[in-house]
């Protein structure tokens, strides 16, 4: 669920539909009244329209004939007789008394009362709170008589109990309106939605990938101003990587020249001791120009990338380290291809192996095939390294002490330079202390469908 509320477009869509329903529900609500009152005052209206008709019909007739005119109005739904008693005072329905006056003039006496009693056919509506209820209009006569009228009235003139013959059901043409709207405000969603899709599916493949293509500069103002904004940006950055590793890379070549230079004169120092020290100083000195180049190629390789076999490139890899004597094992296949540069993976390859050999006196790869990923896992056995540096330990030229002494030859520039590498290739390089002991590297690269 927070992944639902986690996207912008389904934050528009619930936005816009909450918004809609809003403002049709209050419409419709003010509308709905509307049409009560205007259906209450003209139901009033006929109601009024038939008393008064009664009611001029016994004025115009004279006592005798009264009883004769008093019994045809039930065909009309009315119960109509005279009374003697006194009229109530209070009024149950103002507003039909008010109608039935406005016909009958206001020198009548008019007031409406509820009752229990009515032997007027019942009917009834749908709903319960829609049936007809028992009402009693006493009106005064020319001669002062009292003329006491029942009949049947619906208890909420307006409201939505029943519906002509042949209208579909009303939830129908709100469900109907429902999909409408929804159907309506997820377009809007996902139009508003996809540019800003577009520029962090943009973002996430740059940092993969600074030789992306831009992103095209179209649509609405906003949206091209924004795309304009991250094509500059990342030809500032693209600028900015390529100063940076032309740069290294010119100072590791230069220093290649001296250092050579340096490694001829030393052969001449008399002292066998201090000549032994400074080769070695030196070729610690030579091995970090040798790895700072190779960094520097592995952030901005040139490489065309291709179609490759990494069974044959695991096989290749493993054979060159046991020619090399290293205890280097590989188990599995997957017969899968990936889109890489050979030889950039190849050297993330070897800097992974050498690390376990050195660092673990072997190295076991295991190749599996995991949903649309290849993995490669490559296991030490060494004293792993403490949980907390994990992630440390990919930084350019860190180095741990108690497991790697500069005896050892390294520069701390390996796993950086491998790591560097597998981002390029849109994998991952991952370091874990396995249960059973050593070190575990685990890199994991999209295989070609």
């Amino acid at each position: 669920m927070r992944n639902f509320f986690g996207s912008v477009a389904n934050r528009v869509f619930l936005i816009l539909l909450a918004g809609i329903l809003v403002a049709v529900g209050s419409t419709g609500w003010l509308a709905d009244s509307e049409r009560r009152k205007n259906f209450k005052e003209w139901y009033e209206s006929r109601i009024a329209d038939r008393i008064e008709q009664t009611v001029i019909s016994i004025d115009n007739v004279g006592p005798d004939t009264r009883s004769i005119v008093l019994q045809t109005s039930e065909k009309f739904g009315l119960e109509s007789y005279l009374v003697q008693e006194a009229a109530p005072t209070a009024d149950d329905n103002p507003s039909l008394a008010a109608a039935i006056k406005s016909k009958l003039g206001n020198d009548r006496y008019v007031t409406v009362t509820k009752q229990k009693d009515c032997k007027l056919r019942e009917r009834r509506g749908p709903d319960p709170r829609h049936f007809d209820e028992c009402q009693a209009v006493y009106v005064s006569l020319k001669d002062g008589a009292l003329l006491k009228i029942k009949l049947r009235v619906m208890r909420e003139p307006g409201a939505p109990g029943g519906r002509p013959p042949g209208m579909p059901f009303p939830s129908l043409y709100f469900a109907m309106f429902m999909l409408l709207i929804a159907v309506l405000a997820f377009i809007v969603a996902k139009m508003t939605a996809r540019p800003i899709q577009l520029l962090a599916n943009a973002a996430g493949e740059l940092g993969s990938d600074i030789d992306r293509p831009p992103l095209d500069e179209s649509g609405p103002t906003e949206v091209r101003q924004a795309a304009t904004a991250f094509n500059a940006m990342q030809a500032r950055i693209k600028r900015q990587i390529q100063h940076r590793t032309h740069m290294l890379a010119a100072i590791t070549h230069d220093l290649q020249t001296p250092l050579t230079r340096l490694r001829l004169r030393l052969e001449k120092v008399g002292d066998g001791e201090l000549r032994h020290k400074l080769l070695e100083d030196l070729a610690v000195m030579q091995s970090m120009v040798r790895e700072g180049l190779d960094l520097a190629r592995s952030m901005d390789s040139a490489e065309p990338m291709q179609k490759l076999d990494i069974d044959s490139l695991l096989d290749s890899v493993c054979a060159d380290a046991a020619d090399a004597r290293q205890d280097v094992t590989l188990e599995g296949r997957t017969r899968a291809s990936i889109v890489a540069q050979p030889n950039a993976l190849r050297r993330c390859l070897i800097n992974l192996v050498d690390n376990a050999t050195k660092y673990g006196r072997y190295a076991r790869l295991q190749l599996e095939r995991e949903g649309s990923d290849i993995v490669i896992r490559i296991r030490d056995g060494g004293v792993g390294i403490p949980a907390e540096l994990l992630e440390t330990v990919f930084d350019p030229f860190f180095r741990l002490e108690t497991s790697r002494s500069r005896d050892t030859g390294g520069t701390g520039l390996g796993l950086t330079i491998a790591r560097n590498i597998a981002e390029n290739h849109r994998a991952s390089l991952q370091l874990r202390n396995h249960p059973a002991g050593g070190l575990e590297a685990t890199l994991r690269l999209p295989a070609l469908s």
